[in-house]
């Protein structure tokens, strides 16, 4: 079958025929430059839109009438959990690391209970977490336009702290089975995931990402051990669907940007307001899901309300 090619914006895309069904693939692409994902800190930026007291970003896009939505679709019993176990890891000799760990420490007592003293350090590449809206910031800001010095000291964040989510989430999820629509078992090392694929994985599946929800994309990472993710012309895309929260099997970001670090991360947490599940385990998603055959779900995830907080491990589950 010939491939046609479609011109959209600034690229060109060659649609072909691949595992089933219609994909698109990128050519020439232009070059994203710091000065570019400036422009989108302005342009996509949620800052004033749920008033200037605002600390909640997209969460707010999930009404109640968006939680009922959600709920019904609980209809065949079948549980996920989207969170890998805690392994442990030795902290590091610096006490100011940032390198993510785990220690566990148990104590049988005289009273006949095991106690036990834990600590986790979870941002990073390794421990399933939720970021909060105070975990990024840009020139000096964090979302809602909030000066890092009014949000920030020693004690932790005063503003867009994990704390505000302490009622937790009730959403729409969404995955995003990238590998599965290439005919792949994972995706390699470096793979970019652009608005195209996605938009193509709707068409495939039926499922349109909407207001309120909550997208996981899996890359396949716990398959080949691989680092690939969304491309920051996601973020955008996400702005246009006003999702409320984004996730993966990995830590989003894949590739880099000169004089900036992570961008696609800080257009998430600081332009859009919008909570970062990072690290997910979403194997035995995609599993249930593909036995199914549905592709959207209900979500249930409660982060831990620790005052302060710049994120939190947590165990999101999958109803279906």
């Amino acid at each position: 079958m010939n491939p046609c090619v479609i011109v959209r914006g600034f690229t060109a895309l060659t649609a072909i025929w691949l595992a089933g069904g219609w994909t698109l693939q990128a050519q020439d692409r232009p070059e994203i430059t710091k000065t570019q994902v400036d422009q989108w800190m302005q342009d996509l930026s949620n800052w004033g839109r749920w008033g200037d007291d605002d600390q909640l970003g997209t969460v707010n896009l999930i009404t109640p009438a968006k939680r009922r939505e959600a709920l019904a679709l609980a209809t065949t019993g079948d549980v996920v959990s989207l969170s890998l176990p805690i392994s442990v890891v030795s902290p590091p000799d610096d006490p100011n690391s940032t390198a993510a760990f785990t220690n566990l420490h148990v104590v049988n007592i005289p009273s006949g209970f095991l106690m036990e003293r834990q600590q986790v350090a979870f941002h990073g590449s390794t421990v399933s977490h939720l970021d909060a809206l105070c975990h990024a910031h840009h020139e000096g800001r964090i979302y809602n336009g909030v000066a890092l010095e009014d949000a920030f000291n020693e004690d932790g964040c005063s503003r867009m702290g994990i704390s505000g989510l302490a009622g937790g989430i009730v959403t729409r999820g969404v995955l995003l089975d990238i590998p599965r629509l290439k005919g792949l078992d994972a995706l390699e090392t470096g793979t970019h995931v652009y608005p195209e694929d996605i938009e193509a994985w709707e068409r495939r599946t039926g499922v349109t990402v909407s207001a309120g929800d909550a997208i996981f994309l899996r890359t396949g990472r716990w398959v080949n051990d691989n680092r690939s993710g969304y491309d920051v012309t996601v973020a955008p895309w996400l702005k246009e669907r006003d999702a409320a929260l984004v996730g993966s099997d990995g830590t989003q970001d894949v590739g880099q940007i000169p004089g900036t670090t992570l961008p696609f991360h800080k257009l998430v947490l600081v332009a859009l307001g919008a909570n970062i599940f990072d690290n997910m385990d979403l194997e035995a998603l995609a599993e249930t899901a593909a036995r199914l055959n549905r592709w959207e779900f209900l979500l249930v995830a409660a982060p831990i309300p620790n005052p302060g907080g710049t994120g939190s491990p947590l165990n999101p589950l999958a109803i279906f």
